[in-house]
């Protein structure tokens, strides 16, 4: 017999020897030894084992380095022989009224960071005396490599024992989480796990709780995403390209790049798009930014005058120059620009034009030679006008991005003006996301334009604030669709009043949307783009309501303007024209009745432990009598029913924010202040209505209920529903 097939044979007398001393141990999905993947490991999974091995199946691929071979044996036991820790999310912060703990993943640096465990949910840690460690974030493989728990804190594990019967009895503080590190370099933050040493043997193992097994840490301490990266830049190039497919007075490129380029492989690409009357000069504040975290950044004339197709033309055709006459202009940069990973940036015309350029490549309407449409990560515009049809300027599927303030003084948004901003991000079916500024006028987002401020006295943020805010949304927006960052999504999908960069002050308002792509399949409960009729959901469940003077219809005012009025139902909403755009509802309810609107679940959609929130959007209807009574962020309770009748509830408020009111804006119509309606995106994680044994079976969701009135928030309003999902992502 060979020596390696006598070496095999002893390992599998060794495996099964095992094997048959151990009883089962509760594993989860990054549990290396849980090879059948049914939740523990026993017998059945040495014999799965074999099965793979003998077919070269990856899922004998135990070590994780791309072959199944002898290694694997080894690496089997040693997983076998450690067990598998109970993997749960721990780090958070408490909330004031029920769920009384929100689970998030990233905290800004100095923040006090929070543990807790719902008793209801994980039993076996209550009344055990454990240590809690906080230690550098590892992926799966790295902890079974090594389980060593080594505390990053000076002062060591924590000893704790965690009692009582609720999720606030068993919330502590994390001990000296506000001197945690926060310097990633580039990145954006440092990733730590938490550990509930339940044995209390400095190892993990069986038995363990962890937040952080996988590919993303239990929680991230983040440096302020409005400040300089760590790279030194090197001087801004300043020429012009000689492509003759640009005009000759728009051919100016300024690039700036990190220093130390040459030592950093492949970087990511940022073209940047002026708007009308601008200069690509006024843009250094970003091009800077992005550079010192490790971006080439090239800022460019745009030949806007004559229009969008014109500006849309001279970014691409800048994009595809740049990158041909690299070794001509800029040397130090040859093989060290990502093509793979563009990211284009416009402002007012620009902010259509990226878009509009997107559209043309993207449809095969121009063919760039150095890049293809899959090439363009993200698309951002800021301010951007809307001249084109939706077929001229479609985003599609690919991420984009808006950021927008209220007191544009250019792009007004009025109801009654051709350039409607959420027009376009309406047209988007990729991932998407809007930061809208309260009091941010158009040129605050560059360097040098004039104050075009619209607002009342008092009401503006000012040029440096503005670019606060356009920094940090920016960065994040970018690491989140460049490099996958996991922490800038905390940024991007939580309301601005629960986090924000740092740098922002804390009375700046910043209202938030974001939508999964479809592509990420999401469980549509309604989006209101089919069965329109309201008593019917677009996924086809029942819908009842006691709310006043709802209409379901497209999100367009065709008044003119923002002045209330019962014949315009949807007075405010800016989303759609009359041959385009998106669907949703309006309603309101008035001081001392309880109100409701519920939507029934189909067997389809019943089954909410498939994703992971509860994702809607919301607005306050301009200049309605209920809104301006009582001015303030608007608040209502959610509630989930499951098939039995047990039911669950929380109130949107509970997380820090509400539905903003509308800017404070007068013009465009009459009467009382106030502009467009704001959209925010309000996401429930989906768990959280489990907190407390509150009997919920998320697998058998039968309705969602929408209550309101002054015992579930406040005592009157009027908004706008769409897009009500539960979200995978």
């Amino acid at each position: 017999m060979r020596a390696s097939s006598m070496r095999n044979r002893a390992l599998f007398v060794t495996l099964v020897g095992l094997l048959a001393m151990a009883g089962p141990i509760q594993a989860t999905e990054t549990c290396p030894a849980d090879v059948n993947g049914d939740g523990s490991v026993d017998v059945g999974d040495f014999f799965a084992f074999v099965a793979a091995f003998g077919a070269g199946d990856p899922a004998a691929d135990i070590d994780g380095d791309g072959d199944v071979d002898v290694n694997d044996f080894f690496s089997f036991v040693i997983a076998f022989d450690q067990g598998c820790p109970v993997t749960l999310e721990l780090a958070g912060k408490p909330l004031s009224q029920y769920p009384f703990f929100e689970f998030t993943r990233a905290f800004n640096a100095g923040s006090t960071v929070r543990i807790a465990v719902d008793p209801a949910l994980h039993p076996e840690f209550i009344g055990v005396p454990t240590d809690i460690y906080v230690t550098t974030a590892r992926t799966a493989d790295q902890w079974f490599a090594d389980p060593t728990l080594v505390d990053v804190r000076p002062g060591g594990a924590q000893p704790f024992t965690f009692s009582g019967p609720t999720i606030q009895t068993n919330a502590i503080v994390l001990s000296e989480s506000g001197t945690l590190d926060s310097d990633a370099g580039i990145d954006i933050g440092v990733g730590y796990d938490v550990v509930v040493d339940v044995n209390r043997n400095g190892q993990l193992d069986a038995g363990d709780g962890i937040d952080g097994l996988g590919d993303e840490a239990g929680f991230y301490a983040v440096k302020d995403l409005t400040t300089l990266g760590p790279l030194a830049t090197a001087p801004a190039a300043d020429y012009s390209v000689s492509a003759p497919g640009i005009v000759s007075t728009r051919r100016r490129e300024r690039v700036v790049w990190p220093a130390g380029v040459s030592s950093m492989g492949q970087l990511p690409l940022i073209v940047i798009s002026h708007g009308n009357g601008h200069q690509y000069i006024w843009y250094d504040y970003l091009q800077q930014h992005f550079a010192s975290h490790g971006y080439i950044v090239m800022s460019h004339q745009n030949n806007t005058g004559p229009g969008i197709e014109t500006s849309a033309e001279t970014t691409w055709r800048h994009t595809d120059a740049f990158l041909d006459e690299l070794a001509t202009h800029i040397p130090a940069l040859v093989g060290h620009v990502d093509t793979s990973r563009i990211v284009w940036i416009g402002h007012s015309r620009g902010g259509e034009g990226v878009v509009r350029a997107y559209t043309k490549v993207n449809t095969g309407a121009v063919t760039p030679v150095h890049y293809t449409a899959d090439d363009i990560v993200l698309v951002s515009s800021i301010s951007p006008v809307t001249f084109l049809s939706a077929a001229q300027t479609d985003p599609a599927d690919v991420n984009y991005h808006m950021l927008y303030g209220s007191a544009d003084g250019d792009v007004r948004g009025c109801a009654s003006s051709g350039s409607r901003p959420f027009r376009i991000y309406s047209r988007a079916t990729g991932f998407k996301q809007v930061h809208y500024v309260q009091g941010a006028d158009h040129n605050d987002f560059n360097c040098c334009g004039f104050d075009d401020y619209s607002g009342p006295p008092g009401g503006a943020i000012g040029r440096t604030e503005t670019q606060q805010v356009a920094k940090g949304a920016l960065l994040a927006v970018v690491k989140r669709y460049v490099e996958g960052n996991v922490p800038a999504n905390d940024y991007l999908r939580r309301q601005y009043e629960d986090i924000r960069p740092i740098g922002v002050a804390s009375d700046t308002t910043v209202d938030l949307q974001y939508e999964e792509s479809p592509a990420a399949g999401p469980i549509v409960i309604d989006d209101y783009q089919t069965q329109p009729g309201s008593g019917v959901s677009s996924s086809g469940g029942a819908v009842s309501f006691n709310v006043a003077n709802l209409f379901e219809g497209r999100l367009n005012d065709t008044s003119g303007g923002f002045t209330w009025s019962t014949g315009d139902p949807m007075n405010g909403m800016t989303y759609a024209n009359s041959a385009e755009g998106h669907f949703g509802v309006v309603f309101d309810w008035s001081t001392g009745s309880p109100a409701f609107y519920e939507l029934a679940t189909v067997p389809a959609t019943r089954d909410f432990t498939q994703g992971k929130h509860l994702s809607f959007r919301a607005c306050q209807g301009t200049r309605h009598p209920n809104t301006i009574a009582a001015l303030g962020d608007l608040t209502f309770t959610v509630t989930l029913r499951d098939g039995s009748g047990t039911t669950s509830s929380i109130n949107i408020g509970a997380y820090a924010g509400g539905i903003e009111e509308p800017f404070q804006r007068t013009s465009c119509g009459s009467g009382p202040p106030g502009w467009a309606n704001e959209f925010e995106t309000i996401r429930i994680r989906v768990g959280d209505f489990t907190h407390n044994a509150s009997g919920i079976d998320l697998g058998d969701i039968e309705a969602i209920r929408f209550e309101f009135g002054s015992a579930f928030g406040s005592g009157q309003g009027r908004i706008g529903l769409d897009d009500i999902k539960i979200t995978r992502d």
